[in-house]
């Protein structure tokens, strides 16, 4: 799939990945046309952007201060799927075809037999075959007295391992499992299998009424905090000399496996997958506009946050898009 191109944007902070650096303006044929086009949307709150591990523009447009945690909505998906591969790796769970029921306890009443089908990877990839929670969907799941119960006992729409069907309770039911399965809180897995290696701080987030961190929304970052964590992505799973997660996850994590209805876009491991100007992108993408970007073969990572609380709005998404590919990825030497 092929980001759409829309217009130009910012520029600012100079300095290493490694230490953080406050928002200055930045010169050059990247901060001229960041600067200009990031005018031209409102919703956007920060744009962050790291060459080869160098900071080379940081931007607070609005909204709040760049060493504050943003809600990074459903980019916590990619972060959960990051954390899942690292719990494989580790032996606490055994690989994507495990099937999850067993991970979760009691079954809960009214359970459709097919359920029982349902595999670790179906929920990585949205293809449960159960109804979605998220969209129109959402309102009912998030009031849910039992969120894991809810989204398990939706009726099926297709079999496990179908289309794609993009929802939050599948990647809650996932986050579950992990948490059962590690016999440790979410926050808890997150804070030391990541927080603690890169040397980034992981906020606690939203739980739901069963005490349960939420699996696919609401986690927290600064947008320095989820620079870092894309670069360790970026260099395939390594920081500070130590194998944070596993290559060969983050590359089965770029394999697209299934495709949006919605959006037309590839996904992949808890990551969505697209190329512009003849290089591949995989990037997180959470409600509202909060969006890590990589193009490895550029050496590139950037973060954009934007308001979580707008309503939908493509023409935000859009323009987003488009400073990556109009903007930013040319600025650095991406031509065509």
């Amino acid at each position: 799939m092929i980001l759409l191109p829309r217009r130009p944007l910012i520029g600012l902070a100079l300095g290493a990945l490694a230490r953080p650096v406050l928002a200055q303006p930045a010169g050059g044929a990247l901060g001229d046309a960041l600067r200009e086009a990031a005018v031209a949307l409102p919703r956007l709150h920060s744009v962050t952007v790291a060459q080869q591990g160098q900071v080379l523009a940081e931007m607070r447009l609005r909204g709040p201060a760049l060493d504050v945690p943003h809600n990074i909505k459903s980019a916590s998906k990619t972060l959960l799927a990051t954390l899942v591969g690292i719990a494989i790796d580790r032996g606490v769970l055994r690989g994507v075809d495990q099937p999850v029921l067993p991970l979760l306890g009691p079954r809960p009443p009214g359970l459709d037999p097919r359920a029982e089908g349902i595999t670790i990877g179906h929920l990585l990839t949205m293809r449960a075959g159960l109804e979605r929670t998220s969209g129109q969907n959402y309102g009912g799941w998030a009031a849910a007295r039992d969120p894991v119960a809810y989204a398990l006992t939706r009726p099926f729409v297709d079999e496990p391992g179908g289309a794609m069907q993009y929802s939050t309770g599948s990647t809650h039911i996932l986050g579950a499992a992990l948490a059962r399965a590690a016999r440790r809180p979410l926050l808890e897995l997150a804070r030391d299998w990541l927080g603690e290696p890169l040397g980034i701080s992981v906020p606690s987030w939203p739980r739901d009424p069963q005490g349960r961190y939420y699996g696919g929304n609401d986690m927290r970052l600064t947008p320095r905090a989820l620079l870092r964590f894309g670069e360790c992505c970026r260099l395939g799973g390594a920081w500070n000399g130590a194998q944070v997660i596993p290559a060969s996850w983050l590359a089965e994590s770029w394999v697209p496996r299934t495709q949006s209805a919605w959006s037309g876009q590839a996904y992949g491991y808890g990551w969505w997958i697209a190329a512009a100007r003849g290089r591949p992108i995989h990037f997180a993408w959470g409600y509202g506009g909060q969006m890590l970007y990589l193009v490895p073969p550029l050496g590139l990572t950037a973060v954009m946050m934007s308001d979580p609380a707008a309503p939908r709005d493509p023409e935000h998404m859009a323009g987003l898009h488009a400073l990556l590919t109009e903007t930013i990825m040319p600025a650095l030497g991406a031509a065509g």
